[in-house]
């Protein structure tokens, strides 16, 4: 190393004050260069984002179509109709996605430990476990809002209920649960088996074994695709329209028909989007936060 790298920097007292480093010549020279490379990047990225919207912007404008699809699904004035009522009926979704997140996240969790239990005498539950399972994700969940919403009131049970908002979170919760299901059991299945036999030869039960051991484990590696799921879910409360709630589908959908306009569909899709995208941003901090913390050693 050469007597330049070695002087100390000018100005670099406040680092020899804080912490007695004085960083080389050289390293000011790197993280000089590579803020410089970060701000060179971030103006490209910005030009260029700019420079496609510019182009898609002129090629929808200047399309034949345009001003009767303006005219059809971006008319202000039906937007401000449709703005309240639509905000009215998402507190619906809201609803529907606290109360059936939370019933697929128990579901879901008892679905995937019958799925793991050992031993021949739980046989016939994993068999029904993975029925339930291979049947609820293959099913859409479109034909099990149907057949839930549409089929259970025309059975005229005694005692059932047919409120479209219950059967409705009835029908996602079968579904999702069945997802979420999966998602846990891969992450059970991913716990090392010499975890179990520690906690084992520590005098842990097979059953306080996966409760201490075992779950805490696979619920902290299964976060991120868990969240994917309550996405998926806060997206898919809209469907329960079909059976008549109001939510804020349903609200944008009488609006549509009375006045044949189709802005409030685009108004209830943009706040859709815009409660989406929140909570992806939350499930891809906390994956990163999740993989620092794998990197560093913090979590098994």
């Amino acid at each position: 190393m050469t007597v330049n790298e070695e002087e100390p920097a000018v100005g670099s007292g406040e680092h020899d004050a804080r912490d007695g480093y004085v960083p080389s010549r050289r390293r000011l020279d790197r993280e000089r260069h590579k803020r410089a490379r970060a701000r060179r990047a971030t103006a490209i990225g910005a030009l260029s984002t700019l420079v496609t919207g510019a182009l898609l912007y002129l090629i929808v404008v200047n399309a034949p179509g345009w001003p009767r699809t303006k005219e059809t699904f971006f008319d202000w004035g039906y937007a401000r109709e449709a703005l309240p009522k639509v905000l009215q009926g998402l507190w619906l979704n809201v609803r529907l996605l606290l109360v059936c997140g939370a019933a697929v996240l128990a579901l879901g969790m008892l679905i995937a430990v019958a799925r793991t239990l050992r031993g021949p005498v739980f046989f016939p539950l994993r068999v029904l476990a993975a029925a339930y399972t291979d049947f609820f994700r293959g099913l859409p969940l479109i034909i099990n809002l149907m057949i839930v919403v549409l089929g259970v009131p025309a059975l005229r049970l005694q005692g059932v209920t047919v409120d479209p908002v219950v059967l409705g979170g009835t029908a996602l919760t079968l579904t999702y649960s069945a997802y979420v299901a999966e998602v846990f059991r891969a992450g059970i299945e991913s716990v090392h088996p010499s975890q179990r036999a520690a906690a084992r030869s520590l005098g842990l039960s097979n059953r306080q074994a996966l409760r201490y051991v075992v779950l805490p484990q696979a619920v902290r590696r299964q976060v991120p695709p868990l969240l994917n799921d309550l996405v998926s879910l806060q997206k898919d409360t809209g469907l329960v329209s079909i059976g008549g709630a109001v939510d804020a589908v349903r609200a944008a959908d009488i609006i549509v028909g009375r006045s044949l306009n189709y802005t409030p569909y685009i108004v209830a899709g943009l706040i859709f989007v815009a409660l989406t995208i929140p909570m992806t941003r939350f499930t891809d901090w906390v994956t990163a936060r999740i993989d620092r913390r794998r990197a560093q050693g913090g979590i098994t």
